[in-house]
């Protein structure tokens, strides 16, 4: 095992590490439309995997656990885009390390899903399992690997004995078991009406069929889709009995965290939304496409708002709390609404 390390490879600061490191692999293959790279947003759109999860109970580590997205970002953009993929997974360490060496020795940047708590550059001491890299490179006599990250600018070496431990964890919300995605793009994309009508119609639809994994002990509260907004707006009003005001205001900093510090891109992953809906707009002018775009829009901006709040200096926290619940009431009508237009939009676009 010598070394090797593929040149050339782009890399951009992201706001999510699912969506950022396939914008990067998209890059890397020359693929883009009307001669611009995707953005980070665009993405996301593409993988219509816009989603809600709400659980809180015991075992999670934190209060409440709260996520705007699906589990397969990744599948779907890749089978949306035409881009053939692998899921691999074991666990047998050295299997999974050979997958990873042979598609850098073939001159291919691979996809790998490592335990953030265990990557020595992000210095965090969350633990989870599904955070992203991109393995570009590796030097077999000084021990190292050349990883890219959503949450870091520049290429990160660390030693490979760091990689397989995050290559090997079992922590939330999944072991990894070395699991990586070997892709062959192809030569071009496929037109993005037709792509763009599929994401919107599987983000319409998996928001409205309420189904998520069921996540905490079996008395905790839980809910995903558009009746997870209900049951997320709803259980805000039990913090306030459930808590006194010290773990009150842990709660409410780690709402903030959920909402726009996690990985999500703004607003729970609705800034994606609204944003790869403002840019679908510029390639396809379509008054539905419009008028999704104007509902997701508002949406982020609530999200953001309650984030703000829920770490603002101003006021104890059952009075942040309070303004909270009020920011969030209106979250299950605009959510529907949202949805509603994303589905129309999808069928404009199929038309």
């Amino acid at each position: 095992m010598t070394g090797h390390l593929v040149p050339d490879y782009p890399h951009h600061l992201a706001g999510h590490c699912g969506s950022g490191s396939l914008r990067d692999l998209i890059e890397w293959a020359g693929l883009d439309y009307a001669g611009t790279p995707l953005s980070e947003s665009m993405v996301f759109g593409l993988g219509g995997d816009l989603g809600f999860r709400y659980v809180r109970g015991t075992g999670l580590g934190t209060p409440f656990y709260l996520v705007g997205r699906g589990p397969e970002l990744t599948t779907r953009l890749c089978s949306r885009l035409g881009i053939g993929h692998e899921v691999r997974s074991t666990d047998d360490p050295e299997l999974g390390w050979s997958w990873v060496r042979a598609e850098v020795d073939a001159g291919r940047p691979v996809l790998c899903w490592a335990d953030m708590g265990e990557l020595p550059y992000l210095n965090v001491r969350m633990h989870m399992s599904r955070h992203d890299i991109v393995v570009i490179g590796y030097d077999g006599a000084a021990g190292t690997v050349q990883v890219v990250d959503n949450d870091r600018a520049d290429v990160q070496t660390i030693g490979l004995d760091d990689l397989a431990r995050a290559r090997r964890s079992t922590a939330f919300p999944v072991p990894t078991r070395h699991t990586c995605y070997p892709m062959r793009f192809p030569d071009a994309l496929p037109p993005i009406a037709v792509a763009a009508a599929s994401a919107c119609a599987d983000s319409a639809e998996g928001m409205a069929a309420d189904v998520g994994p069921s996540l905490g002990d079996p008395d905790s509260v839980q809910g995903a889709g558009l009746t997870g907004i209900g049951v997320f707006v709803d259980d805000l009003d039990s913090w306030a009995r459930l808590w006194d005001d010290q773990h009150l205001d842990v709660a409410l900093r780690a709402l903030a965290v959920f909402i726009e510090k996690a990985g999500t891109g703004g607003g729970l992953f609705r800034r994606f939304q609204a944003d790869f809906l403002a840019e679908l707009h510029d390639l396809c002018p379509i008054p539905a496409v419009a008028g999704a775009r104007d509902a997701w829009t508002p949406v982020a901006e609530t999200w953001r708002r309650i984030a703000h709040r829920a770490t603002s200096s101003s006021g104890t926290a059952a009075e942040r709390h309070d303004v909270i619940r009020q920011l969030s009431a209106p979250l299950p009508e605009m959510e529907t609404a949202a949805v509603k237009a994303l589905a129309d939009a999808a069928t404009d676009l199929a038309a």
